[in-house]
């Protein structure tokens, strides 16, 4: 099971996925956006991975990169890969699918809660996940639910948090690959995201949440991932 990750900035890594792949010895390989702006091609892996990153998924004209990568996100789906994007990778997914993308009138930013939204036919992917549970979020735009999709999450703050749309193509808005350093890179190149709103938590706030979540959250990522592949 060859993965390929597609990372916009260099703090937004894979996180958890990458010692997820590591404990299964599947070959990784990266198209890293803030160092050139290449993809390969898509019978090169078998599952592809979009990552988060600040810039909205319209801001083509600021990062032209943008509609390459949408190009090839298309023609990963086209070719039958499994394809998960990851909040800014949700987006793009979404978009490819048809959906519209926009800045959402909430920002949601730390720990909050998720609730599952339950189908017979995706009961397969999402049954390890308790009804509600608590992960770590980090975004400002949202999308609505491509044509053809099912709605797997929702939240509070922000009605579309992910979607699967048909066997291969899955997205969620939310940051299950979150680890312990990768959420302190996040705090460190966008402190100033932390403003006072409903749905930001402060930065103290944040760490504090993160010492005792973590590792349950590393265990829902590692039963969506491997449910994902086997859907």
């Amino acid at each position: 099971m060859r993965i390929h990750f597609v990372q916009h900035v260099s703090f937004e890594t894979p996180g958890y996925l990458i010692n997820w792949a590591k404990s299964r010895k599947y070959p990784v390989t990266f198209s890293k956006l803030f160092e050139s702006n290449s993809f390969v091609q898509t019978n090169l892996f078998d599952v592809l991975v979009i990552m988060g990153g600040p810039m909205g998924v319209y801001e083509e004209q600021k990062h032209p990169w943008l509609k390459e990568e949408k190009s090839f996100i298309k023609k990963a789906i086209a070719d039958n890969k499994k394809v998960l994007g990851i909040c800014l990778g949700a987006q793009l997914v979404a978009e490819a699918l048809g959906a519209k993308v926009y800045p959402h009138h909430q920002k949601e930013i730390g720990w909050w809660p998720i609730h599952k939204m339950n189908h017979p036919e995706t009961q397969s992917l999402t049954s390890h996940l308790p009804e509600q549970f608590v992960t770590f979020h980090w975004h400002g735009d949202t999308f609505d639910l491509p044509y053809g999709s099912t709605q797997l999450f929702t939240s509070e703050a922000c009605d579309q948090q992910g979607f699967i749309h048909g066997r291969n193509t899955a997205a969620i808005q939310f940051h299950l690959e979150a680890t312990e350093i990768l959420i302190k890179q996040m705090i460190s190149h966008e402190r100033e995201d932390l403003a006072y709103a409903p749905y930001i938590q402060t930065e103290q706030k944040i760490n504090e949440e993160t010492n005792s979540r973590v590792q349950l959250q590393e265990g829902y990522m590692t039963g969506f991932i491997n449910n994902f592949l086997a859907y």
